[in-house]
């Protein structure tokens, strides 16, 4: 039985007098989640359980040493200072510097046959890219209907049109970059192409002003500081991965079950389940069925696979002065045979250090490189680098650290993305929380579900600041409950309330 087997230290846990009935369970131990539990406590509620399903804190936040190098598996910028709370945290915690010194970006961009390309011209397609980047936020803000559905038809067509101004040689080169740029697209915006992205609510993402930002002693770092004035011991549960979630109990609490046989009762749960996740067992975990239009959301937006590939050199190989050797591919001739042409999806390697680089890689391609061995992925990664560098001398890498995003059972891809055939007011009617028992309509209760993490912020989804901030507001709707005020569950017209790493041991 699960019980019998439970290590001591937890069984202490469930027998202490209301230890198994909290004010408050927050389910995830990822920033939402930890954010949530730190601005409890910082406002004198203690009593409340957080259930992590993995051995480890962080969630989407994982920041290891490779060699003598912090890297970041995860979460690993944050983006934008102006209006960001995660940096005005990070910042106000000593965690970044108000200043930022950058290091010139230098890059060489190759073809497969490893011609260089004139920095002029990456300049130029880089500008116009922009350009029709811009175009597709606009119908957004706009509130224009556009003729097309994603951003990918959208882009293809202004490209196409540009295109037609050159010679067949001069296009065919434009073209490699433009392929190159939405390859990297595919990567921010958590996609396999985007043609899988909504034109129409393409601009709803906010971008914060300030450019991206490391955190010098890793993205853990902020998770650190959030748990520091948390009994971690006591109130931090891990390997404790919830199958059942029962929330409309005739007593107006809410019961969660364990896979390891633990239940437990709470008045409030803060669910921080990342989508990926919903998205595979909202059937099985929650009892009864969330209301149509959570299911619809969690149904329609996107959550896709964006993965990391880093490779470790006994030594230097390029020049110290080049940070990145961006790749031009061919066209793929057949693109339905990912297991042939996945590798054409890296759009660069990015220099981490003078022995350590980085490789992006979304979608199908990002599926496939998860089911193949780091020696298959390494005897690759140099024969591209040789082929784009004309170099045959390159070295094979003594190491190889991969992300499996989607293969990771808690969390099973990366980020939100809002698909075609979804619209923004699926990210709100999933944050929406739900209020079981509210004991007269006029009358604020506080809700007995709640939603937090990227996936349910409206702007700052896809990222750790909407993270954040869903955590935060959480926190706050119980802490405050005049913050917001919804109608019965039943009602649908209620308003919105504002080891998967290859090379190392770890779960």
């Amino acid at each position: 039985m699960a019980g019998e087997n439970a290590p001591k230290e937890k069984q202490a846990v469930a027998d202490e007098p209301g230890a198994n009935s909290p004010d408050i369970i927050i389910i995830g131990a990822g920033l939402a989640g930890l954010t949530a539990a730190h601005y409890l406590t910082a406002n004198g509620i203690r009593n409340f359980k957080i259930l992590e399903a993995r051995n480890r804190i962080g969630g989407r936040i994982m920041t290891i040493t490779l060699g003598t190098q912090r890297i970041e598996l995860g979460a690993n910028w944050i983006h934008g200072v102006l209006g960001n709370p995660i940096y005005e945290y990070a910042l106000a915690n000593k965690l970044v510097d108000i200043t930022i010194d950058k290091k010139p970006h230098n890059v060489i961009a190759s073809t497969e046959q490893g011609k260089k390309i004139p920095i002029t011209v990456l300049q130029e397609v880089y500008e116009q890219y922009f350009w029709f980047y811009k175009k597709c936020e606009d119908y957004f803000v706009s509130k224009q209907r556009p003729t097309t559905e994603s951003v990918g038809q959208k882009m293809e067509a202004d490209i196409a049109n540009y295109l037609s101004g050159f010679s067949a040689s001069e296009a065919a080169v434009r073209k490699m970059i433009f392929v190159h740029l939405l390859n990297r697209e595919t990567c921010i915006s958590g996609c396999d192409s985007m043609d899988e992205i909504d034109l129409a609510d393409f601009g709803a993402y906010s971008e914060l002003p300030g450019g991206n930002l490391t955190i010098p002693l890793g993205f853990s770092s902020i998770l650190n500081s959030l748990i520091s004035n948390l009994k971690t011991e006591e109130c931090i549960l891990k390997d404790h991965p919830v199958s059942r979630i029962r929330w409309k109990l005739s007593d107006g609490t809410v019961e969660v079950e364990c896979e390891n046989g633990e239940i437990y009762h709470s008045k409030h749960v803060i669910v921080t389940i990342p989508l990926g996740v919903l998205k595979a067992k909202h059937e099985q975990l929650f009892e009864p069925a969330l209301p149509d239009d959570k299911i619809h959301a969690i149904e329609k937006l996107g959550f896709g696979i964006v993965d990391k590939i880093f490779l470790e050199y006994e030594r230097p190989f390029l020049h110290p002065d080049i940070s990145e050797v961006i790749n031009l591919w061919n066209p793929i001739e057949n693109d339905n045979d990912v297991g042939k042409s996945w590798f054409k999806k890296i759009y660069s390697f990015m220099k981490i250090s003078d022995t350590l680089y980085l490789a992006w890689l979304s979608g199908r391609e990002a599926e496939h490189a998860e089911s193949i061995t780091a020696e298959e992925i390494a005897d690759v990664c140099t024969n591209i680098l040789r082929q784009f560098l004309n170099d045959p001398y390159v070295p094979k890498p003594i190491r190889v650290v991969r992300t499996r995003w989607l293969s990771e059972p808690y969390t099973r891809g990366s980020y939100t993305s809002i698909r075609t055939g979804s619209k923004q007011s699926d990210i709100e009617n999933l944050a929406k929380p739900i209020y079981v028992h509210p004991s007269d309509t006029k009358v604020c209760t506080k809700p007995t579900l709640l939603f937090a993490g990227e996936a349910t912020h409206p702007t700052f989804f896809s990222t750790t600041h909407g993270a954040f901030v869903s955590g935060k507001c959480a926190a706050e709707l119980l802490l405050d409950s005049s913050k917001g005020c919804v109608s019965n569950v039943d009602s649908q017209n209620s308003e919105m309330m504002s080891s998967w790493v290859e090379g190392l041991s770890l779960n």
